[in-house]
């Protein structure tokens, strides 16, 4: 099922990742800066030597030009880009063919729960928070979250954990951008708090939903729900 179109301009070399958000790319023989919006480590995916996907940035006046869109791996693209996350799961969450939760009007984006900021919040029948994490890493067609130790992470799935022990709804959607991925686990030999939050989340009653999607042809498609192992 298409979810909507995600257009490139250039298809490029990846050079080397200057930190969290800058990388460099052989565009045409010169070596450019592009923003790279994921915070992960991506290390299997932003190598030197291997192919990326560029948008130009609608800012003239921004840092960068480029905006990094993907990522090749064996042969596939992979969705590199979180900025797209919020879309994608608003297209989800109003979408009453793949929605998990059962509510597909009434959302709201990013409301304040605890000492954190939560994606998307639902009033109707009674509260319900739903926090959105992207994953780009799979080893054996196991999809792996994250890729990085994320502090930030593990206090949002605290968070869900503290409004289902107040009575509320809480939920995890895992926006697995990986066509190999057949199930999906977190990654505890990277993050182990994470982990041990996200297993207390699923034992209290936090609804996690992995979603597979893939990028094609500058289109992202819907590919279903992966169980948990």
């Amino acid at each position: 099922m298409k979810v909507f179109d995600i257009p490139y301009d250039k298809e490029c070399i990846f050079q080397e990742r200057k930190n969290r958000f800058l990388g460099i790319v052989d565009i045409e023989g010169k070596n450019e800066e592009v923003h790279v919006r994921d915070p992960g480590r991506l290390e299997e995916l932003l190598f030197t030597g291997n192919k990326v996907l560029l948008a130009k940035a609608d800012d003239p006046n921004r840092k960068t030009s480029w905006d990094l869109i993907a990522a090749e791996y064996e042969d596939n693209w992979i969705l590199v880009n979180s900025g797209f996350h919020p879309r994608i799961a608003r297209w989800v969450l109003e979408n009453d063919k793949v929605n998990p939760f059962g509510m597909t009007d009434g959302w709201r984006g990013e409301k304040k729960l605890g000492k954190s900021r939560i994606d998307f919040y639902n009033e109707r029948e009674g509260e319900l928070w739903v926090e959105v994490k992207g994953c780009t890493l799979a080893m054996d067609g196991k999809a792996l979250f994250p890729d990085a130790p994320t502090t930030r992470g593990t206090r949002h799935v605290r968070e869900l954990i503290n409004a289902i022990e107040k009575g509320k709804r809480a939920g995890l959607l895992i926006l697995v951008f990986r066509s190999d991925a057949e199930c999906f686990s977190p990654y505890e030999e990277r993050d182990p708090d994470f982990t041990a939050a996200f297993r207390e989340a699923m034992e209290v009653g936090v609804e996690v939903h992995p979603l597979k999607l893939i990028y094609q042809e500058t289109s992202l498609f819907y590919k279903g729900e992966i169980p948990i192992r």
